[in-house]
């Protein structure tokens, strides 16, 4: 081998090339600079035959110019989401203070599995769960918890508890044929499904209670269905309560489901089931719950201290579950991924505890530190802490009060807005929050009535069929109309999580995750509808 060409592969590579790598972030920084003054962009192309057919390797070693060349296309290709009129969907900027401690962190490359390939990285996941844990659960005695890849996997850390407590062993012996069963809202995510699906539940046994006009799991038929389950000698595993759903943003009540997760439990003389709160989406409003209404440092209107002591009211319900999935990534303005999986008790993680020799390559792990003999994954990024703390810490609680207010405080400008529209219909007006899902008809029709009717099964199948495809038309429509330098990007689901009688009902949706998200800019979305 050529010694010296080895030398230069490895002073290209290995060492700290600081003037070449400042520049090239520097160019790339101007890139997303650029970017962000002009309108969000469009999907752009993508041609997956020529990425297939056209796989690349060079064969001679280069330098670290022709690493930014090669993946320049697609990072310019690719949306940074910072334009204030992106409203499709629960994805906002992330914000310089996560980016300062996402850097930090690739920089060193921990992995948190044990200390021993984390070292003091370990010590900022505990401090960042526990940070977390205290505004979730106000003031937990013993949180624990672990950063994970994304929600969908903190809700499989909750469920997998759940299986253990209902059915010890299974982690070693599988079912063993038993039917057992997940509970959750018709409003919550479809991470759900794939968490029924790989836990070997079976999709088929998570049940899915529908909700109140609220998007609030019915109490009602939660009680009834449990009675049903039980009386059948069902095992419940868990029951998934959601805190600030996809779409639109509803709560489910994790206070009453609580107190009736034990009623029932003590009626049949079964093992409680793990109580989960999804709060992917709406944990950030924690932060909200010290805020003193009644001086009001902030000087916020009164419209708007309205919606924060709702929002106070439903972070108490917190308290009550077992574990939480938190989506730092989402209203923390993180970047990807910077998910958490919390446990209120720290002895809770038991159930998903392994010994050392089950880890022969961590044989020097310790059971009272080390994530790797709980955790699903084995490889586990500290990707997570960084951001958080970076992130807590450089905006600051009053910081933190001010963005989640401004989104509640966008969101209910838009409601009014559309409000005084005969011909749309604000879906999740009782849902405090910050997305904002509605219906806009054909001038000339009276959306409140229709829904209504819609509502009381008092529309013919007919009807059903002419009004709400109107609801896509329409927004189609507008995407073809709009001027993409002024108008917002909207998002659309087909089913916002309310289903009367078993009907989806279809949405618009915008979701103000954006801090420089203007006034104006709601305006206008109010006025490009009438424009339609």
């Amino acid at each position: 081998m050529d010694r010296q060409k080895y030398q230069e592969l490895v002073e290209t590579f290995f060492e700290w090339q600081q003037p070449a790598i400042s520049q090239i972030f520097t160019e790339l920084l101007a890139a997303v600079a650029a970017e962000s003054a002009s309108s969000p962009a469009s999907i752009m192309s993508q041609n997956y035959e020529t990425a297939r057919a056209n796989p690349e390797i060079h064969n001679l070693p280069g330098n670290l110019k022709d690493a930014r060349d090669v993946i320049f296309p697609y990072f310019w290709g690719t949306d940074s989401w910072n334009n204030p009129l992106h409203l499709e969907n629960v994805r906002g900027p992330a914000n310089n203070a996560s980016l300062i401690g996402m850097l930090a962190c690739l920089l060193k490359n921990p992995n948190l599995c044990t200390d021993r390939y984390s070292q003091r990285s370990n010590e900022l996941e505990v401090k960042a769960i526990t940070t977390l844990a205290n505004l979730i659960f106000y003031h937990t005695n013993d949180p624990w918890g672990v950063f994970t890849i994304g929600g969908t996997i903190s809700n499989l850390y909750g469920a997998k508890i759940g299986v253990e407590k209902v059915l010890p062993g299974t982690m070693r012996e599988g079912l063993r044929g038993e039917r057992i069963v997940g509970i959750c809202s018709q409003a919550s995510h479809y991470s759900n499904q794939t968490v029924a699906g790989w836990l070997g539940i079976g999709t088929q046994n998570l049940i899915e209670i529908p909700t109140n006009a609220d998007l609030s799991m019915r109490m009602d038929l939660l009680d009834a269905k449990l009675d049903e389950l039980y009386s059948a000698q069902i095992k419940v595993a868990y029951v998934c309560c959601t805190f600030g759903t996809t779409d639109g943003f509803g709560f489910d009540d994790i206070e009453a489901t609580y107190h009736l997760l034990r009623e029932k439990a003590a009626k049949y003389s079964v093992p409680l089931p793990q109580l989960h709160a999804d709060a992917a989406v709406g944990w950030a409003l924690s932060m909200l719950t010290e805020y003193n209404t009644q001086s009001n440092p902030l000087q916020m209107e009164p419209r708007l201290i309205d919606l924060v002591q709702q929002v106070q009211s439903k972070n108490k319900g917190l308290r009550f579950a077992d574990s939480v999935t938190i989506d730092f990534h989402k209203m923390g303005r993180g970047h990807y991924p910077s998910s958490a999986f919390i446990v209120n008790r720290r002895e809770d993680l038991k159930y998903l505890a392994r010994t050392v020799s089950d880890t022969p390559y961590f044989s020097d792990a310790n059971a009272s530190r080390d994530p790797a003999l709980f955790t699903l994954e084995c490889s586990r990024p500290a990707l997570g802490p960084y951001s958080v703390i970076a992130s807590l810490n450089a905006i600051g609680l009053t910081g933190w009060q001010m963005l989640l207010a401004r989104s509640l405080e966008l969101a209910d400008r838009l409601k009014a807005r559309l409000s005084k529209l005969d011909y749309c219909k604000v879906l999740n007006a009782d849902a405090p929050g910050a997305s904002v899902n509605w219906w806009v008809l054909p001038k000339g029709r009276n959306a409140d009535d229709i829904f209504q009717r819609l509502v009381n099964n008092e529309l013919t199948r007919e009807q059903q069929m002419r009004y709400l495809p109107e609801v896509r038309r329409l927004f189609d429509k507008r995407n073809k109309m709009m001027d993409p330098n002024l108008d917002a990007r909207l998002g659309f689901t087909t089913s916002f999580g309310y289903c009367p009688h078993g009907i989806d009902i279809p949405a618009w949706k915008a979701v103000f995750f954006n801090p420089k998200t203007t006034e104006a800019m709601v305006d206008r979305i109010a006025d490009s509808i009438e424009e339609l």
